[in-house]
């Protein structure tokens, strides 16, 4: 099975709806991010590709973790993700290959939404603003 190595960007706004973003030809609304290049760290990889596909500088807050899921668009592939919570410094628009881009609640169930956002994205927001709401 083939892997795709990915870094992915969790962004949330004031109302603690997640930033998701539908590449060109694609029809699943994903993280913002995107795949490593050769020997690119992947917080080095997500920051780029916020800048690229947002227009945005990021301020990493917190390394979630190294998940693995089902890849939204390429079948027979494994999706690898390192997974970082980031603030925005200014409001993100679309850019590069971004056909569109969309604020979801945490219990959004129309939007079309990759593997990784629905199984590992979501839960871990609703855990984090809950224990940072508890704090």
């Amino acid at each position: 099975m083939k892997v795709i190595t990915v870094a992915a960007a969790i962004i949330l706004n004031e109302q603690q709806q997640l930033l998701v973003v539908r590449k060109q030809n694609t029809s699943c609304f994903m993280q913002v991010g995107g795949k490593l290049e050769p020997n690119e760290p992947p917080e080095a990889t997500m920051l780029r590709e916020i800048q690229e596909e947002i227009g945005c500088q990021a301020s990493i807050e917190q390394f979630v973790g190294r998940f693995e899921t089902a890849t939204a668009n390429e079948p027979d592939h494994q999706l690898v993700s390192y997974i970082y919570h980031v603030t925005l410094d200014h409001a993100p628009k679309i850019d590069a290959e971004i056909a569109e881009m969309k604020w979801v609640g945490l219990e959004d169930k129309t939007t079309p939404l990759a593997p990784l956002t629905r199984e590992i994205v979501m839960p871990w927001v609703k855990q984090f603003l809950t224990e940072s709401t508890m704090s």
